[in-house]
This record gives structure tokens, C-alpha cells and sequence, in this order.
């Protein structure tokens, strides 16, 4: 098992579209939440969600791709562009320190 880095920006103006998927987006985080290392939702100077960042565990990027495809938020159209890489995390408290 591989990890991913997946970097999405919002669309603009997609604040109420956000909201309305909400629930079904966390529906669907709980129920496959064994394949996330983190996710979460990036902010605005102001505090508005401009995108979100996730780390997921996944075989390759095509698996990684699936599991964001099937998230409530990607069928509600609210992502302008989305980067997947591979990502080795390597140092840092949320691992317990460092891999070398």
C-alpha cells in the first residue's frame, strides 16, 4: 500500500454547494475513513475554505483517483483542479518522529 497527497482547489463560489453536500460528504468519510491518513479542508486568510488536502492510503493513483471519485464533494462539482502524488511521509509528530 502506497500513500497519496491530493491537493484540491475549490471553484469559486462554492461555499453553499460545500454546505449542501456536507453530511454526505462526511457520511462518506466515516464509512472509508480506514483509508485516510488526514483530510481536511484549507482556508483563506479570512477563514473561508478555498480547497481540501487529503492523504490517503491506496494501491496506485488510479486507486487513489476512485476513492476522491467517489466522494460526495467531487459529484457536486466543487473542485477546480485536483493533484494526486505519491507521498512518503518521512518526519514529523503525526508519524512518531522520523523513518530514517
Amino acid at each position: 500500500m502506497k500513500t497519496f497527497a491530493i491537493y484540491c482547489t475549490d471553484k469559486p463560489d462554492t461555499a453553499k454547494m460545500r454546505n449542501d453536500a456536507r453530511d454526505a460528504h462526511f457520511a462518506h468519510i466515516e464509512k472509508t475513513l480506514d483509508n485516510f491518513c488526514i483530510a481536511g479542508p484549507m482556508l483563506d486568510e479570512n477563514g473561508g475554505t478555498v480547497g481540501s488536502l487529503l492523504v490517503v492510503k491506496a494501491a496506485d493513483a488510479a486507486a487513489a483517483r476512485r476513492q476522491l471519485e467517489a466522494d460526495p464533494y467531487f459529484d457536486a462539482e466543487i473542485w477546480a483542479d485536483i493533484r494526486i502524488t505519491e507521498f512518503i511521509p518521512a518526519a514529523g509528530d503525526w508519524i512518531g518522529g522520523k523513518i530514517w
